[in-house]
């Protein structure tokens, strides 16, 4: 199992250090909140697992965020409630304290998966929601092409779906959820139609898998990127993906019912 890091951060990305611009790159983006409002139904009181800067926490039910670095505890902005400096494996709430549950792009990060998962399904009545990525779909972006690597290190990071709904149990849902040409969540695919944005460290930065591959990795990607873009090589391929309004990538929700 993991320790924590210095600022608190749980599992194996230390936010610390990656995490100091984050909600710069990271907002919720509308129509991913859109999925997550739907699966959480009519629950009122909601905990949202990993809980980061607070992105896709509804502002119209009552939320109980759990997240364990302070540096992301920091970035949350003043609307919503302070989050409980806690892990998912060890949830400091009784059992069915609340209608439903959430975590979002935080499962990967979690140092024990069943003991989170059986925990966030311990302390919930109604649906568990999990926004992950399927490992099997992340090499359909076109970063595979230019940072198999860092791919590859995505995939090793990401559980499996299976994994996920067998630890959670229940009746289960998996809903892919396309990404916008204009997401607003700076995730790696959310810029599968906007390639310059990439060049950017910050970016890249707000995607923890690049602080997991040797720094020269990210050089040869900004250097081929950027003549393949002057050039126009990277436009003859995926140029299309500049006007496409969805690109089905490897986002998913899983929505687990007791």
């Amino acid at each position: 199992m993991n320790s924590r890091h210095s600022d608190g951060s749980a599992g194996d990305a230390n936010y610390g250090v990656i995490g100091t611009n984050y909600t710069k790159y990271r907002q919720p983006d509308p129509h991913i909140a859109d999925f997550i409002c739907a699966a959480l139904g009519n629950a009122e009181t909601v905990l949202n697992v990993g809980a980061g800067a607070g992105s896709y926490e509804p502002l119209d039910r009552q939320v109980t965020p759990v997240e364990p670095s302070a540096s992301m505890r920091a970035q949350r902005p003043a609307h919503l409630p302070v989050a409980i400096d806690a892990t998912a494996e060890k949830l400091p709430f009784a059992d069915q304290s609340f209608d439903a549950s959430m975590a979002t792009f935080t499962v990967h990060q979690w140092s024990d998966l069943k003991s989170g998962l059986g925990e966030i399904r311990r302390v919930s009545r109604g649906p568990v929601l999990v926004l992950s990525c399927d490992p099997n779909e992340l090499k359909r972006s076109w970063l595979f092409d230019y940072a198999p690597e860092m791919i590859a290190v995505e995939a090793s990071r990401y559980p499996a779906l299976q994994t996920i709904t067998d630890h959670l149990g229940g009746t289960i849902e998996i809903l892919p959820v396309p990404i916008p040409l204009a997401c607003t969540d700076g995730f790696g695919e959310a810029y599968y139609g906007r390639p310059e944005r990439m060049l950017d460290p910050g970016a890249r930065l707000a995607n923890s898998a690049w602080s997991f591959v040797d720094p020269s990795i990210a050089q040869r990607f900004v250097a081929k990127l950027g003549r393949d873009l002057q050039d126009g090589t990277w436009d003859a391929r995926y140029g299309h993906l500049r006007t496409q309004p969805f690109f089905e990538g490897s986002l998913r929700l899983i929505v687990a019912r007791p």
